[in-house]
C-alpha cells in the first residue's frame, strides 16, 4: 500500500529542506509515518493479516534507524520533527 502521488507530493512540499529535496531523513521519516498511519488503521479493521503487520514492522524499524540517524547529526532536526509528527521518543 504506496501513498498516493498528491498526498505524497503534499509531504515532500511541507517536510523538504530546500527546493529540490525529496530524499532527505526529514522527507523520508515523514512519508513513512505516514504508511504507518494507513498500515495501521488497516490492521484495526484486519486483525489476521500478518503479511501486513510483517510490512509494518519493517517500516517501523526503517523509521526507527532514520530517526536515530538525524538525533545523532542534528539533533535540533531531531526535535523538531519528533514535535511536529506528534511521535513518541
Amino acid at each position: 500500500m504506496s501513498l498516493p502521488k498528491a498526498k505524497k507530493e503534499k509531504l515532500v512540499k511541507e517536510y523538504q529542506l530546500h527546493e529540490k529535496d525529496t530524499g532527505s531523513a526529514e522527507v523520508q521519516v515523514a512519508l513513512l509515518s505516514e504508511r504507518i498511519k494507513d498500515l495501521t488503521d488497516h490492521l484495526k479493521i484486519q486483525k489476521k493479516d500478518h503479511h501486513s503487520r510483517l510490512g509494518l514492522l519493517k517500516l517501523v524499524g526503517q523509521r526507527r534507524r532514520l530517526l536515530d540517524y538525524l538525533k545523532s547529526t542534528d539533533i535540533g532536526a531531531y526535535r523538531a520533527l519528533i514535535d511536529k509528527l506528534d511521535l513518541r521518543r
